[in-house]
């Protein structure tokens, strides 16, 4: 049995910067100022991007700082994801196809390893239908650190009892060197493409040794796990 591990934005669907406009938006309601302006945001979980933010405005994220902030920038997501946006909004080459092949396997079970909140995560894949083939998986509320979360999505597919696996068992499926990092941290195998921000070359500097352009070529994904 497999464990396939998707990343979200870049990954399986773009939404036309519905997410950045939100945390905008609940930033600032909360502590005031244009949020993401010269932000890194690529590859990091939704904790650690909002505890950048309010340290630029001399605060500390404590639990209800964070609380309040996640809670404002969901119901703005709700809005935001709605709109037309800008750029792609989109689901990426290839992975409504693939979704479905590897939906119907008996080898594989697929789940989430995402830096958005799971509130998020639901938003911006129910917007597509694509929610329905992730029964469980990790969030960007579990842990400010993106390395953490393998772990955390081994133990919720044992939990939710689609699949019992070891890190060697595990793929995961990222756009940016940070997925790539977590893999190898956790000693999961890095699947990368190149539907984000980085090119396939970047994704190789990273460490990944399986790169696409796109998920396109559904057979060739599938021979990963033969």
């Amino acid at each position: 049995m497999y464990l396939i591990l998707f990343d979200i934005d870049g990954t399986l669907v773009l939404t036309g910067r519905a997410g950045m406009r939100a945390m905008n938006r609940a930033c600032s309601d909360i502590v005031r100022g244009e949020a993401l302006t010269g932000m890194a945001f690529a590859g990091r979980t939704d904790w650690s991007i909002l505890d950048d933010i309010v340290r630029q405005h001399g605060r500390t994220l404590d639990d209800t700082l964070l609380r309040d902030l996640r809670q404002r920038y969901v119901e703005h997501l709700v809005e935001e994801i709605d709109r037309p946006g800008e750029g792609v909004k989109d689901v990426m080459p290839g992975i409504r196809e693939l979704l479905a092949a590897l939906d119907k396997r008996d080898d594989a079970a697929l789940a989430l390893l995402t830096g958005n909140f799971v509130e998020g995560a639901q938003i911006k894949l129910e917007y597509f239908d694509l929610w329905k083939y992730f029964p469980c998986g990790a969030f960007g509320g579990d842990a400010a650190d993106r390395n953490a979360l393998v772990p955390i999505a081994i133990e919720r597919a044992r939990a939710c009892g689609i699949a019992d696996v070891t890190p060697a068992d595990v793929f995961v499926v990222g756009d940016t060197p940070s997925d790539v990092e977590c893999a190898l941290v956790a000693g999961a195998t890095p699947v990368a493409v190149a539907t984000g921000g980085f090119s396939v070359q970047d994704l190789r500097k990273s460490g990944a040794e399986i790169v696409f352009e796109d998920l396109s070529d559904t057979k060739a994904f599938l021979e990963l796990l033969e």
